[in-house]
């Protein structure tokens, strides 16, 4: 008889920093397909990017064991595929339990995952997703069934899901809007007064989504801001600082820069030079760039900078952070802090990109935002914000004149900085942007 080799389950695995699920973005794989070794079978969104998850082994797919949209806990089952191959790390034979750590298992080689990058050596496939096909909306499988069963339209359904797909809550939430009604008939009305037969209203019985109200669910990287926000508001005492500043020199200096050649093809912004005067007054600050240990009840300060760099994307808040970022040149983080964004909203930020901060930046000046009062990150000190750059009004020496003013503020916990420390580091950055030329000598 010959042999229909092994049935293996892959379980998602362990995704580091803490995280516990990740929600199902997609499928690249349907069952019946083949697939082949570090070929990616699936897109997953934990709370801090979309994944890309690459098959372990080589075989036919048997089973998809999770809907897109579906939360899936580390650990659980995603997919079966039949192979002639014995199991690997992250597959078990179906219906076994988790692997145990050994020398060919994830804790035994050193490896956290088989995310890209951790898996078999080769390329990964492209992390885009799988375009709607066109005339069709974009909707879980779920609730494509649902909402052929109760004749709706997915058109009329706004969607809550990755990418503004329709989930199964969505097709629930949409309401039978019904045609208005007509007065009832008068019990006293005259006998010979008839009603005209009524007309059919072409709109009745349609279905469109609810206008009062829109339910999403709380998954993914707004679960995680949540999470992160909370427990700053809960945990760290928190005051702010504020400065406003003739940043005149700043902008003739940027002006000047992006004629040069050093900064040819890059995009040069107020905020990486708001970034390199931030790192040279942290140079002189560094409690600011400190975190708390509450279990050794120690304040530790790091001698080294990985700068964060608020983002917003059409997923919600990130903050991916620059590695090292004191050691790198106006030009090195002009070019970082471009790259680094475009990957944050391009939605390939990797795990590694996000995880280590030690000191935020946040520009709302890009909002037309005058100042804000952000919360700082748990595990970090202090966060700096930069407002938007406008030309106003402004005693220049002694005279009336009209310069580029912006303000600055600082939320720091004040468990670790006191107020003159914060006040003094917000004063020395505000220096350094008012006469850039000064950063000279801090290089």
């Amino acid at each position: 008889m010959e042999d229909d080799g092994h049935v293996l389950e892959f379980r998602l695995p362990d995704l580091g920093e803490g995280l516990t699920e990740a929600e199902v973005v997609s499928w690249s794989v349907a069952v019946g397909d083949s697939v082949e070794l570090n070929q990616t079978i699936a897109e997953v969104e934990t709370a801090k990017a979309v994944v890309a998850l690459p098959s372990p082994f080589a075989g036919r797919v048997e089973e998809l064991l999770a809907e897109p949209g579906e939360t899936v806990e580390v650990g659980a089952p995603l997919i079966r595929v039949r192979t002639a191959s014995p199991p690997s790390s992250m597959a078990v034979p179906e219906a076994a339990g988790p692997p145990s750590p050994g020398p060919d298992t994830a804790e035994g080689n050193g490896r956290t995952s088989v995310l890209v990058g951790y898996g078999p050596e080769g390329e990964a496939e492209s992390r885009r997703r799988r375009p709607v096909p066109e005339g069709r909306a974009a909707a879980t499988p779920a609730a494509r069934k649902l909402a052929k069963e109760l004749g709706i339209d997915l058109w009329f359904v706004a969607g809550s899901g990755p990418n503004g797909a329709v989930t199964v809550d969505d097709v629930r939430g949409a309401v039978p809007v019904s045609p208005p009604r007509t007065p009832a008939a008068r019990t006293d009305t005259a006998p010979a007064m008839r009603t005209a037969p009524s007309v059919p209203d072409p709109n009745a019985g349609v279905i469109r989504p609810s206008v009062r109200e829109e339910r999403a669910p709380i998954t993914g990287i707004r679960k995680r801001t949540a999470a992160a926000m909370l427990a700053s508001a809960r945990t760290i005492p928190q005051a702010s600082v504020f400065v406003t500043l003739d940043c005149t020199a700043s902008m003739e200096l940027l002006d000047h820069l992006r004629t040069t050649k050093s900064f040819a093809g890059l995009t040069l912004t107020p905020l990486a030079l708001v970034a390199k005067a931030t790192l040279a007054a942290i140079a002189e600050f560094p409690g600011v760039n400190s975190y708390w240990d509450e279990a050794n009840q120690q304040i530790v300060t790091r001698h080294y900078v990985n700068l964060g760099i608020a983002v917003a994307t059409g997923r919600g808040l990130l903050v991916p952070n620059l590695k090292e970022a004191q050691s790198l040149s106006l030009r090195e983080l002009c070019r970082e802090i471009g790259w680094l964004t475009d990957t944050a909203r391009s939605g390939s930020a990797t795990p590694a990109d996000l995880r280590g901060g030690t000191f935020t930046l946040t520009n709302v000046g890009v909002f037309g935002v005058d100042a804000g009062v952000p919360l700082v990150n748990p595990g970090e000190a202090a966060i700096l914000c930069l407002g938007a750059i406008h030309k106003r009004p402004w005693v220049f020496r002694d005279e009336l004149a009209v310069r580029w003013v912006t303000t600055l503020g600082v939320s720091f916990d004040h468990r670790m900085i006191d107020g003159e420390q914060a006040a003094r580091f917000l004063a020395t950055t505000a220096s350094l942007l008012e006469d850039p030329l000064t950063l000279l000598s801090r290089m």
